[in-house]
């Protein structure tokens, strides 16, 4: 039998043997090899190669890879607190600059079970333990769950569209962890667990330095949000997933609709009341990664500004692009448009200075095709009444209004910062979220498939965790996008594009991934979803101009 390793043809005489057995020397010589790519799926290494399978293997420093390192890692926290605090509810909240925010329901953490735990996670490291994947039938695992005293997994068993029931073991703990996880806890090397905030952060490496681990730089107003939204579901009981579609099949829908549309909009509310309060504010500047809702929130922030007797005008930061032949290049020699020095700080500046001091300004259009600025005479003068709104990737860095005082200022950086969770241990990501979300938007309103979405996504992460993610902490206020019922709206306009992406394609993984992941929500029906949400930014229909 053949098959294609790392691109060259490697011929395999016993079809028994799993990719680690066939390729052990390869495999140890590289110590950061966690699992394989095959057929552009991703497979553990206890994978059993077939005939003409094209394998590559996949390190930690590669997306999956990662995924695949903390999952690895989390999975043994999990078992290390189940083993040293049996009757401690753990749950894996939120994830921060390189670290997972982990609290406990039922107890206090201390230090003293950090550092128990720190210790049995070294012992279970230091064994090698196998981390073995069993897979049940529903009625195999309805008799399972039976017997156990436990809620680890459960929720598969109300999956209709999963046939079957997932648990990795290792020795006699068990648990179900998403996705693809290392075969034994050897391959966890690098790590920290740290008491923090009113739980505990558990630490690894940053995707460019697997080896370190960097400053922990975890933003205590990112949490602070992240738990207000926490708390308020749970006390609606609707913090996770289960509990979500136990809602929707009872009914509930157009209750769930209703509840967080109040949310956003007590928040919004919220927000423009302490713009108000600050009276010196002649510029709102706002910021967010793609796909967060940001001109629908900038609208629905306007309505109530208007409210208050302010009426906002809008100026775009992208008619200020230096001329094509001053942008600056990235490493690979193409212009870099996501970069500060894109923008002509000096005229922009100049422009604003202008405005606020009740001068008049000749407005450019820039003309992306020829990549200059032209001047088409439409002038723009601040009335007394009038606050100006700047919406853009730099609205957080001081920098691109160096010209204007700090308490002239005010910033908002928003996000759709997932709260809801799969289960205790299965977080969901708000970075998936927000892919989604762009998914169904860029097919719906900009022309492009579900592959083309999937494959600027890295570039389009590597712009925001550069310019946007840095500055968070320099907000005055920090509002959530996330929509509690909103994957069980996207569900149906993005399945179907995920299900044309076939394993061709090297983003397949992704697609599949993402397809599964979706298949465990029940569907709302976008009859409920009000016309000025947020959500309808991407699937349409808003009340809104854009």
């Amino acid at each position: 039998m053949k098959v294609l390793l790392n691109g060259k043809e490697r011929q395999i005489e016993d079809k028994s043997k799993t990719v680690l057995e066939l390729f052990k020397k390869e495999i140890e010589e590289n110590n950061r090899i966690i699992a394989c790519n095959v057929n552009n799926e991703v497979k553990s290494l206890n994978y059993i190669p077939k005939e003409n399978d094209k394998i590559t293997f996949m390190d930690v420093l590669t997306r999956d890879g990662r995924r695949i390192y903390i999952r690895g890692l989390l999975y043994i926290m999990s078992k290390a607190f189940h083993e040293c605090f049996p009757e401690v509810q753990l749950s894996i909240n939120y994830q921060l600059t390189n670290a997972m925010y982990c609290e406990t329901d039922n107890i206090r953490v201390t230090q003293e079970m950090i550092n128990r735990v720190n210790q049995k996670m070294k012992e279970i490291i230091e064994k090698d333990l196998p981390i073995t994947k069993i897979e049940m039938t529903k009625e195999e695992g309805r008799k399972f769950y039976e017997k156990e005293n436990s809620l680890r997994g459960i929720l598969q068993l109300d999956n209709k569209q999963k046939e079957e029931v997932s648990l990795y073991f290792c020795e006699d703990y068990y648990n179900y962890f998403y996705g693809v996880m290392p075969i034994s806890t050897g391959y966890i090397k690098i790590y920290e667990i740290l008491l923090y905030s009113d739980g505990f952060l558990v630490r690894y490496p940053g995707k460019q330095k697997p080896d370190v681990l960097e400053n922990a730089t975890a933003s205590k107003k990112l949490i602070s949000t992240l738990d207000e939204y926490k708390d308020i579901h749970k006390v609606l009981d609707v913090n996770t997933l289960y509990k979500l579609n136990k809602q929707v099949r009872n009914g509930n829908s157009a209750e769930l609709v209703m509840l967080a549309e109040a949310l956003h909009e007590k928040k919004i509310s919220d927000i423009a009341d302490s713009i108000i309060k600050r009276k010196n504010v002649k510029v709102i500047l706002i910021a967010g990664p793609s796909s967060s809702g940001k001109t629908t929130f900038a609208k629905r922030l306007g309505i109530q500004l208007r409210l208050n007797g302010l009426k906002p005008v809008t100026i775009s930061v992208d008619n200020y692009f230096v001329e094509r032949k001053e942008t600056p290049l990235d490493e690979n020699g193409k212009y870099d448009f996501e970069c500060l020095e894109a923008i002509d700080l000096k005229l922009f500046n100049e422009h604003l200075t202008t405005l606020l001091n009740g001068g008049e300004i000749l407005c450019p259009t820039f003309d992306f095709k020829e990549g200059t600025k032209k001047y088409n005479g439409n002038t723009m003068r601040l009335n007394d009444d009038e606050i100006l709104v700047i919406e853009g990737i730099h609205c957080l860095n001081d920098k691109l209004t160096s010209s204007i005082s700090k308490d002239k200022k005010y910033k908002i950086y928003i996000s759709a910062l997932t709260v809801l969770n799969i289960d205790y241990y299965n977080r969901i990501s708000t970075t998936d979220s927000r892919l989604i979300r762009r998914m169904v938007r860029d097919n719906n309103f900009r022309g492009y498939s579900a592959i083309h979405t999937l494959q600027i996504w890295n570039s389009v992460n590597r712009g925001e965790t550069s310019h946007i993610f840095p500055f968070q902490d320099d907000a005055d206020s920090m509002f959530n996008t996330s929509l509690i019922y909103e994957l069980c709206v996207l569900k149906k306009y993005a399945l179907p594009l995920l299900e044309k992406i076939d394993n061709s394609y090297v983003e397949y993984s992704e697609a599949k991934r993402l397809k599964e992941f979706l298949k465990y929500f029940e569907d709302i029906d976008d009859k409920y979803v009000p016309e000025n949400s947020l959500l309808r930014e991407f699937i349409g229909g808003s009340i809104f101009e854009y």
